[in-house]
């Protein structure tokens, strides 16, 4: 499995309570699977999200990811592993405003040092396959919001990453848009990308061959939709 979880859970203390946002969630993600995590706000998919991407530490609980027990990481080593494994495609886009959609979809190869004609050719193409070849020079505000969301999926894919992680990535775009976006998810998933997609929307979980549905920080039940993944062109 590509990700494995055992009994985790989530607790923040706020004074002399304690809030339970995970309460023993045990998942097994396989490679290549597409699989949306559905709930209503509060339900603690976010949190789940954030433990997935390793972005938090669960409060007890195991999880491993490639085969890697990264429940007990410490902050530099959880960095690493985000970089290495993981994109991020968020609502918000989380492009700065300044740079060219090239150098956005740089940032994470900068930051694990690769050298700069990689860096620029892997860039080019991660854009390429996404349509934006003809945007590379193209600031955020040049773009419209599903050419940003496309960078920000390219972004997420320039490290050839174990996982894609999705939070609400059609939140910001109108509904033809969305549409769009969902369709370059589905190719992707084609291609091999293993995908986790976080929604409250239902037509958005409909695409994945999974649902798990969280309800009061545990997983309340799951939906098999074998071949309901839709593959029209981009």
């Amino acid at each position: 499995m590509l990700i494995q979880t055992e009994d985790l859970w989530k607790t923040y203390v706020m004074g002399i309570e304690e809030l339970h946002a995970l309460r023993g969630v045990s998942l097994a993600v396989a490679k290549g699977e597409y699989l949306a995590i559905m709930g209503p706000s509060g339900s603690g998919k976010s949190t789940l999200m954030n433990l997935i991407g390793c972005l938090d530490t669960p409060t007890k609980g195991l999880y491993y990811l490639n085969d890697q027990k990264v429940s007990d990481l410490n902050d530099d080593e959880l960095a690493r592993i985000r970089n290495k494994e993981i994109g991020f495609v968020f609502q918000t886009f989380n492009l700065l405003p300044r740079a060219t959609a090239l150098h956005n979809v740089e940032l994470p190869l900068i930051y694990n040092g690769t050298d700069s004609a990689t860096r620029r050719e892997r860039a080019r193409s991660a854009l390429a396959s996404v349509d934006l070849a003809d945007r590379m020079g193209h600031k955020p505000n040049e773009l419209s919001g599903g050419q940003r969301q496309r960078v920000a999926i390219a972004r997420a894919l320039v490290n050839n990453p174990s996982i894609l992680l999705a939070d609400e990535p059609t939140g910001n775009l109108d509904t033809a848009t969305g549409v769009d976006i969902m369709n370059l998810f589905d190719k992707l998933h084609v291609k091999g990308h293993t995908i986790i997609m976080v929604t409250h929307e239902r037509h958005i979980a409909d695409r994945a061959q999974r649902v798990v549905h969280i309800l009061d920080g545990k997983i309340e039940r799951e939906e098999h939709r074998a071949g309901r993944v839709r593959h029209e062109a981009v």
